[in-house]
């Protein structure tokens, strides 16, 4: 599971009798790339700036404005903007730390939301996860993620063509059409990871390997950390749905429903590819049980077989001098010939019980 890093710089060891090492410096973080749309049913403005100090033209703007920043280790970046629109120091906490649980706040004059946004990586063939940040005023949207890319190019690509009602509503429908792709990215990355297991309900079934257990156990690990993401936008969406916040017009409440219907959806989805792991984990373990009472059953009537063979073999080669069949001329053609006997013998009724 692809997850931010943070690197950690040690201090050097001083060595005595010699020049201490040079501190080591840790590289500055990369400068966070910010994007601004800027637009009304009319115009459309699409730049990247360089600095946040660019955006502070379009906070008192009647248009709709969408600032983009991609990259959280820039904090200076961060602090600018959340300065220029007077976010709360707990609400830049919350955007810079990526581990925060999903929620929804309102803060009157804007409201803050917190999402887990899922893409599928087909190179490593797992989820990635990254966390979003989502700021709501009266005409501007900010949006906060670790990275560059994300799920939101379908409405960038509205908006630039105008299809739909984007550009002819406010900034609560941009706010809403945001949350609605991630949650459509859920179901993107259940229905790869309904692709994966179905693969391995096959490999179980026609040859359960122990690689294919380990792939079991980490799509199950993944499954939960999927879960933990998916399951509190429920409660975002259920936030936001009752909020009284005039930033939401009631028009916009009854798409946020819909977006709660959906995100029980993947919940369920999520719930039930958990629960077909489960069986398919069940199944590898009956396989391998199954395939192991065949072996102990081959081996179990060779060695019952074997048993009288070995007592016949075992008095006859006690080499006793008064043993009266050893100076016999059909004595030893007599002795294959029971023990041949006796093997067909124990073959047919085993044949006849069904043990083969």
């Amino acid at each position: 599971m692809a997850t931010s890093r943070r690197r950690l710089v040690g201090r050097p060891i001083a060595r005595h009798g010699l020049p201490s090492a040079p501190p080591e410096v840790a590289e500055p973080p990369a400068p966070a790339r910010i994007t601004v749309i800027d637009y009304d049913e009319k115009d459309l403005i699409e730049k990247t700036v360089q600095t946040a100090d660019e955006c502070l033209p379009f906070r008192d703007k009647a248009t709709v404005t969408w600032m983009n920043v991609d990259g959280l280790a820039d904090a200076s970046a961060i602090e600018t903007l959340s300065a220029q629109f007077g976010l709360h120091h707990l609400v830049r906490e919350d955007i810079r730390n990526t581990n925060q649980r999903p929620k929804a706040e309102d803060f009157e004059e804007y409201m803050y939301i917190a999402l887990k946004m899922l893409r599928w990586d087909a190179a490593q063939s797992e989820a990635d996860v990254e966390h979003v940040s989502i700021v709501l005023g009266a005409n501007f949207v900010l949006t906060f993620q670790e990275r560059p890319g994300d799920v939101f190019e379908p409405i960038r690509e509205r908006i630039r063509t105008d299809k739909g009602r984007i550009r002819r509503m406010g900034a609560d429908y941009l706010v809403y059409c945001l949350i609605d792709a991630i949650v459509d990215g859920y179901f993107v990355v259940l229905e790869k990871r309904g692709e994966l297991i179905e693969a391995i309900e096959d490999a179980v079934i026609a040859n359960p390997a122990p690689q294919t257990l380990r792939r079991i156990h980490r799509l199950k690990r993944e499954g939960l950390f999927i879960r933990r993401s998916i399951w509190p936008a429920r409660e975002v969406a259920a936030a936001l749905e009752r909020s009284e916040s005039p930033l939401l017009s009631r028009g916009i409440r009854m798409y946020l429903r819909d977006i709660y219907g959906h995100i029980t959806h993947a919940i369920d989805t999520a719930e039930a590819l958990r629960e077909m792991l489960s069986g398919i984990r069940d199944t590898y373990l009956s396989s391998v049980s199954n395939r192991m009472n065949e072996v102990m059953k081959v081996l179990t009537i060779i060695a019952t077989i074997f048993i009288p063979l070995t007592f016949l073999a075992g008095i006859y080669g006690m080499n006793f001098r008064h043993m009266p069949e050893l100076k016999w001329v059909w004595g030893y053609p007599l002795v294959w010939s029971v023990m041949l006997v006796v093997a067909v013998i124990m073959l047919v009724f085993f044949r006849r019980k069904k043990w083969l």
